[in-house]
């Protein structure tokens, strides 16, 4: 899994990168399908918003985003909800055989 990480308006440390790909590197065992992931850093006054956009096979893209007050609880919130996307995304896929 290939990771991009990208900052707007802020400068990515080192340990914001590290961070970011510990958790996203996480999702792999939900969906073991994932080619690439690009991470969008935005800083805004009070918030930090984050996007995540998760390429896999077959053209199938998963795309978060989230406002969170600092960077680590932001990240924690988006890996939540792509998990929840690639789970809903694996039963889906791995029932569709089975519907009459």
């Amino acid at each position: 899994m290939q990771i991009s990480v990208t900052g707007r308006h802020i400068e990515f440390t080192e340990s914001m990168r590290q961070y970011a790909a510990e958790k996203l590197s996480k999702l792999a065992r939900f969906y073991d399908r994932i080619d690439k992931v690009d991470v969008v850093l935005e800083q805004e006054p009070t918030q930090h918003r984050l996007e995540v956009v998760m390429h896999a096979d077959h053209k199938t893209t998963f795309v978060a985003q989230v406002e969170a007050g600092e960077y680590h609880e932001a990240v924690d919130l988006i890996v939540e909800k792509l998990e929840r996307q690639l789970k809903k995304h694996k039963e889906i896929y791995r029932n569709r055989k089975h519907q009459s």
